[in-house]
């Protein structure tokens, strides 16, 4: 009902800067909240960041001031403009939105994207 395509992760070196883009297709009417989580090797998933139709933000106190997440409403598309990168922002990195299909308010994930940081 709704997919999600990530894409820009990779491998930077530590300070370096990455862009992950998500975007959104499918039969739902509209979208609610995009955003980003993140899970490192043996850790629980995480909030990265979030970001709301109205534009209310919620981005987790170790990435503030270093990431930015930034939406295109008409394209369905979210971003995460990532810098000053450190190796504890290795992990893979998951795409979020609570979408309207229906009647139905419901989270969908993407497939992941590996972010990796090198020291």
């Amino acid at each position: 009902q709704v997919q999600l395509v990530e894409s820009g992760g990779g491998s930077v070196q530590s300070g370096g800067s990455l862009t992950l883009s998500c975007a959104a297709s499918g039969r739902f009417s509209s979208i609610n909240v995009m955003g980003w989580y993140r899970q490192a090797p043996g850790k629980q998933r995480e909030l990265v960041a979030t970001l709301t139709s109205r534009a209310s933000i919620n981005v987790a106190d170790s990435v503030k001031g270093r990431f930015t997440i930034s939406r295109d409403n008409a394209k369905n598309t979210v971003y995460l403009q990532m810098n000053s990168l450190k190796p504890e922002d290795t992990a893979v990195y998951y795409c979020n939105a609570r979408a309207v299909v229906g009647l139905y308010e419901s989270p969908y994930w993407g497939q992941g994207t590996q972010v990796t940081v090198s020291s």
